[in-house]
């Protein structure tokens, strides 16, 4: 049986320790490491070992009782988070570390909603017990509130299938059969137990237990009660399907692709589809840490990393399976990478679009006219390990100016957008209706063009236009998002019409439709959850308002305060530093990324921005028609009406 477990914690929880001891306790490594040691075995990255945090989501195997195991350490740091979501997706069962010191802290909220999204069943550890002072009844208590009150400690109540007591009727209450057959006969110790490992992989329960990794006191036991309540289903019998959830390149450029397999059988040599293509696997590698071996064979529940995907991405499916993943964290920051202008900028991006393959969130910008790389960012910390990994890798040195906000754009009412291209022997017109739609919905597309007007490949080239790339906004250049644009009706030449033509007219139709619609500045918005001592409510409140936010009615448990609302980005990004300063590191703070809505200081941004929709190279509102042989252009407010389809 092959099982993928998952470790994962708020940054400084013991996460990197719990996982060497469990590596040391399957004779997977000979001496536990430590991070302050700068010798962990899955710490393995120089940068790692520098900052003492875990940056990269690096996997060991190890055998125990007739099962294989695939452990996935995971980044902690709010910086690295994407990392952590992306290796989420491919995890059979997680780790959620918590610290007995620090109780349920922000990170760990934000790590327990992406697991509940990605369906992943949970146990807890409750680490650090050991340290003077803890509170794990609290903690329990914290964690009942904060995560699920469906949890039970399974510390003492449960050893090799046999369940205490409280544990017997606990389980009995959630769930009808068991609770008849209580009632009836009592306890049945086959039945509980089989009810128990479905109940978790089904996330009804979650179970928890406590202990020290530092000084290895209950890991070992916990572990050993994981291994008896889960189990995975894999088919080895079936067509072969896996899903891509991380890529790495070797030193000799090789692209990397990690795969999880989730359905039959693949061998070297074998030819795989994604989408469109269909490639040969040149070799297989089975990773431990740093370290790999190539075997000639994998099978469905195995993790492993495959040569020979020259264009496969992060979330892609391979194989018989066709779903692309999708991902929650998203960068609300933008940074430009500066560099010694003696290296050519084509070099450097070159480098950075190998960055973007193996981290997707970077979404690395090429900007043409002023010849700069923009890069997306969750923070400050991931800069620091970006100018690191690019002096290592590539031997040049970068930095990054300082960290802007991504701003988006949409519209407040339906128009339609009209584009003609027709400069001598081309041709193409557009015609577009764009609406706004449902907040943080992006953009969709849809034609009720016939096809006696327009062929259906045309009406395909022109979809994919929509979807090529960010479209700009008219009041800041942003990127255009939450609206639905359809082809409304379009026409082609069958001598005049080449490629190229109907990408003119798409974008022309969509600038046109923009300079006749409402504009509206969206910007990036923070969910948070405060909790505080009910004497700083008067604090926090004021700091909620004064940062443009909004909250529900605040909770009052116990002599604590909980405030829930959301907050931009922009005011709201840096206020962990003065909560944690006037709570005195006793509060928490949780936030997770919201989405967009409206800016609350658009006029102040538009004006520091400073983009002129007439001036943007690769935009145009106007059309070009064609007349005694020469093209001439129209401007927006024209075009319509010497449109060709409207005649």
């Amino acid at each position: 049986m092959f099982k993928t477990i998952g470790i994962l914690a708020h940054v400084d929880a013991g996460k990197t320790t719990f996982s060497e001891q469990l590596l040391y306790h399957t004779k997977s490594i000979r001496k536990r490491g430590r991070v302050d040691h700068q010798d962990a075995f899955l710490d393995s990255h120089s940068i790692e070992k520098e900052r003492g945090i875990t940056v990269f989501a690096d996997q060991a195997h190890f055998t125990y009782n007739n099962s294989t195991y695939y452990l996935i350490d995971t980044p902690g740091h709010v910086d690295f988070s994407s990392e952590m979501e992306r290796a989420i997706q491919v995890m059979d069962y997680a780790i959620l570390l918590i610290s007995a010191v620090d109780g349920v802290q922000g990170h760990t909220e934000t790590v327990w909603h992406l697991l509940r999204k990605h369906r992943v069943p949970t146990f807890i550890f409750i680490n650090k017990v050991d340290r003077e002072g803890t509170d794990i009844k609290g903690v329990l208590q914290d964690v009942r509130t904060a995560l699920s009150e469906d949890i039970c400690d399974i510390t003492s109540s449960f050893d090799e299938g046999i369940m205490d007591e409280p544990l017997v009727e606990w389980l009995a209450e959630r769930d009808e059969t068991l609770l008849d057959t209580y009632m009836e006969s009592g306890y049945d110790k086959e039945l509980w137990l089989q009810t128990f490992k479905k109940m978790l992989k089904e996330q009804q329960v979650f179970a928890v237990a406590c202990g020290s990794a530092l000084k290895d006191e209950g890991v070992w036991p916990f572990f050993e009660k994981l291994d008896f309540l889960t189990n995975t289903t894999y088919n080895s019998s079936d067509p072969f399907s896996a899903k891509v959830y991380k890529i790495r390149h070797d030193d000799n450029g090789n692209r990397i692709a990690f795969l999880k397999a989730l359905s039959g059988k693949l061998r070297v040599r074998e030819e795989v589809t994604y989408g469109d293509v269909a490639e040969k696997i040149t070799q297989i590698r089975r990773y431990n840490g740093q370290k790999f071996q190539p075997v000639d064979q994998v099978e469905a529940g195995e993790l492993f990393a495959v040569i020979g995907l020259s264009a496969a991405k992060i979330g892609d499916s391979i194989g018989v399976l066709n779903e692309k993943s999708t991902f929650e964290l998203i960068p609300t920051l933008t940074a430009k990478v500066v560099f010694d202008p003696s290296i050519h900028v084509k070099e450097v991006l070159q480098c950075f679009k190998q960055l973007d393959a193996e981290d997707p969130s970077l979404q690395i910008v090429w900007n043409e006219q002023a010849k700069e790389i923009h890069v997306h960012i969750m923070g400050l910390i991931q800069l620091e390990v970006l100018e690191k990994i690019v002096r290592k890798r590539f031997s040049f040195d970068v930095t990054f100016g300082k960290p802007k906000i991504l701003y988006k754009e949409t519209i407040g009412a339906a128009v339609n957008g009209y584009g003609h291209f027709e400069p001598l022997r081309h041709y193409a017109e557009v015609h577009l209706k764009i609406e706004p739609t449902q907040r943080n919905s992006g953009i969709s597309f849809e034609s009720i063009c016939h096809a006696n007007d327009l062929s259906i490949g045309h009406q395909n080239v022109i979809h994919t236009h929509v979807f090529e790339r960010d479209h700009h906004g008219l009041l800041t250049g942003s990127a255009l998002t939450d609206v639905k644009i359809t082809l409304l009706t379009g026409r082609a030449h069958n001598e005049h019409t080449a490629g190229g033509d109907f990408r003119e007219a798409t974008f022309r139709a969509l600038r046109q439709g923009l300079e006749k619609a409402e504009s509206i500045l969206l910007e990036p918005y923070y969910n948070f959850k405060i909790k505080a001592d009910l004497d700083q409510i008067g604090r926090v409140l004021a700091d909620i308002q004064q940062a443009h936010g909004s909250f529900e009615p605040p909770e009052t448990i116990g002599d604590q305060i909980v405030v829930q609302g959301s907050a931009p980005v922009a005011t709201f990004m840096n206020y962990g530093v003065t909560f944690a300063s006037y709570t005195q590191g006793k509060g928490v703070l949780s936030l997770q990324f919201g989405g967009y809505d409206h800016c609350h200081n658009a006029d102040e941004v538009i004006e520091a921005i400073g983009y002129d929709k007439d001036a943007d190279p690769e935009y145009t509102s106007s059309s070009i028609f064609c007349a005694k042989g020469k093209g001439y252009s129209v401007p927006w407010h024209e075009a319509e009406t010497k449109m060709h389809c409207l005649k």
